[in-house]
């Protein structure tokens, strides 16, 4: 019997010990991710989000192409931003992945599902990180316009053919290239290497924004070949759906957000003890209870 006990209270150290190191990781080889992407296409046949994505990315578009017509200033920036758009995509394609797990537990899902994220226990988990990754995009999009200033100075365009030919026929053009493509290079490689699976293990296991990123990083270090591999995959993907006037990306956006959650499937081990914790519950306000509802604490003791 003393024997049993103290085999079990060493299991039990051994299991508190591998928890406490964070999640299993796997190897990744390039077929894993090629049948990432086929499960991710699949999730997107079965549950299409193409529309609303183009409802998303139009507007945006049409919003800088109207401030590009009227103002030549943001001429400059046109690539960075187009660029930083990967480095905001892990944040983008967080709906999608709620589709993706629960089509994974058989469950009937169409595209409305997504907005029950919101209700998630680890929702302020994924804001916390999709800050983080907005104030690096902000950060690249203004590292990007201090390179352009070092480069052609505080000087304006006057218009698309300007700016082309300065960047294309000038030696400063040619060092705003090499240098610029190296930095958004760094900063896309850092991106990836913190979010790669972060955002699907915070979904899953309701772990923390750090937690996330630690577990991210490991995944790097254990797979740096897959991931740079994935890495290369998202870039060229994003490229080829910005070509037909960026209508591709309504198709390429949703592809690569299912294909993330079956790559962080494939990463990570399955927890096999760990027990989905329920949505917070939604709970109606009447309008009677306004203005009274916006302070909720005043209820919890006397007026």
């Amino acid at each position: 019997m003393a024997t049993f006990y103290q085999g079990n209270v060493s299991s039990q150290v051994r299991s508190a010990q591998d928890s406490a190191a964070g999640p299993a990781i796997r190897s990744l080889t390039l077929s894993d991710l090629r049948q990432a992407l086929r499960e991710g296409w699949d999730d997107f046949q079965a549950v299409p989000s193409h529309a609303l994505f183009l409802c998303i990315i139009y507007p945006v578009l049409g919003l800088v192409l109207a401030r590009a017509v009227l103002g030549y200033s943001v001429i400059p920036l046109m690539f960075p931003l187009a660029a930083g758009f990967a480095l905001l995509g892990p944040l983008a394609a967080v709906p999608l992945y709620e589709l993706s797990r629960r089509r994974e537990r058989g469950e009937e899902v169409s595209a409305w599902d997504a907005l029950e994220l919101v209700r998630s226990p680890s929702f302020g988990a994924m804001l916390a990180l999709g800050a983080m990754l907005l104030a690096w995009f902000v950060t690249w999009v203004a590292t990007a316009q201090a390179i352009y200033v070092a480069a052609f100075g505080y000087a304006g365009v006057t218009g698309i053919s300007d700016f082309v030919t300065r960047v294309f026929t000038t030696t400063q053009g040619w060092w705003l290239i090499v240098v610029g493509c190296g930095v958004g290079f760094l900063f896309a490689l850092i991106a990836l290497c913190l979010t790669v699976v972060a955002f699907p293990l915070i979904l899953d296991r309701h772990t923390s924004a750090g937690e996330g990123m630690v577990t991210s990083l490991r995944v790097t270090a254990h797979n740096p070949v897959s991931v740079a591999a994935w890495g290369l995959i998202v870039a060229a993907l994003l490229v080829l759906g910005t070509l037909p006037f960026f209508l591709g990306l309504a198709v390429v956006i949703p592809l690569l957000g299912h294909a993330s959650w079956h790559l962080y499937r494939k990463a990570v081990e399955i927890d096999p003890n760990a027990r989905p914790l329920p949505p917070r519950p939604h709970v109606r306000k009447p309008a009677a209870d306004f203005p009274a509802n916006l302070f909720p604490w005043r209820r919890r003791g006397n007026p």
